[in-house]
């Protein structure tokens, strides 16, 4: 795959040549010190995964991820200093297109590359999302299924909006959420494609933008209505029910193999049950096919 770098420090530019050095199948295209230049060189060249820093003079990151993803689409991988304190330009980049964010790696004392794992999934992840989209059409593992309508009617009367997203999910998030009112019947699941890591600092993000109370989804917790639940953790959101534990949420390890976490997919799929409230099931903005099964499963459901 090939990849640039966009990053104003000569220092860190180095550092993130360095690990695509070593990485097998990744292959550094270009570096751009500015966004000015880089949107020059996606105009000419345009890569399959840029690393983008957000801090710069002149154009900042998300600035020029909005430009490039509006001229010369592709996968954006914010690579910024401490993505924490530039929180809301992550949630901004992520708003225009940029896939996720991660801190950048540092050169250890003995010149070894102290935090390049978390990178290295990263990019590892996002070859496995890019190849199937140019890839033939193939039906997501049966082993979605078994969230799928398997149980008696549950008791619950609490309608349940369920909302996907992926690239420029927390935008159109804010957006969908503001809308809102502070009475909404229902309660709202998210799975928003994001780092675990990011998931408290997106809630409190789009709590600025919403009536209604925004958290993360805690495993075992019970939902009512008028509330947002968003999917905190590697792992898959689901909704369960069982006996006289009607209305809760939960986190599962499976599928295992799908590059979607957490996956919209499972979410949907586990809402649709005989259930005797309203299921509605929204997919938003992204990459990929996360969300169109769990989508169809859904409205076969009823």
């Amino acid at each position: 795959m090939n990849v640039a770098i966009v990053n104003d420090s000569k220092a860190a530019a180095e550092v993130l040549r360095r690990i695509l050095t070593g990485l097998p199948g990744f292959h550094l295209l270009w570096t751009a010190y500015s966004g000015e230049e880089a949107l020059q060189l996606c105009a000419t060249q345009r890569p399959d995964i840029i690393l983008m820093d957000l801090i710069m003079p002149g154009l900042n990151g998300a600035e020029t991820t909005q430009r490039i993803m509006q001229t010369t689409p592709c996968v954006i991988l914010v690579v910024t200093a401490t993505t924490v304190g530039n929180r809301d330009l992550v949630f901004e980049a992520m708003g225009h297109g940029a896939l996720d964010a991660v801190n950048t790696p540092t050169l250890g004392a003995s010149g070894d590359m102290s935090g390049a794992e978390p990178l290295l999934q990263k990019l590892r992840m996002v070859a496995r999302l890019v190849a199937p989209v140019r890839a033939p059409k193939h039906p997501h593992p049966s082993s979605l299924s078994k969230h799928a309508a398997t149980h008696p009617p549950n008791a619950s009367d609490i309608p349940i909006v369920a909302i996907g997203a992926s690239t420029g999910g927390p935008q159109a998030l804010s957006q969908v959420l503001s809308h809102l009112p502070a009475h909404f019947p229902a309660a709202v699941l998210v799975a928003q494609h994001v780092d675990e890591h990011f998931a408290p600092g997106l809630a409190t993000w789009l709590q600025h933008h919403s009536a209604l109370p925004v958290r993360v989804a805690r495993h075992g917790e019970p939902i009512t209505g008028g509330g947002v639940w968003i999917a905190g953790s590697s792992d898959h959101l689901i909704y369960e029910d069982q006996g006289d534990r009607a209305g809760f949420l939960n986190y599962t390890a499976d599928p295992r193999e799908t590059a979607y976490r957490p996956s919209v997919d499972v979410l949907f799929s586990s809402l649709a049950q005989p259930h005797h409230a309203p299921r509605i099931g929204v997919l938003l903005t992204g990459m990929g096919r996360d969300g169109a099964e769990g989508l169809l499963t859904l409205r076969n459901a009823g």
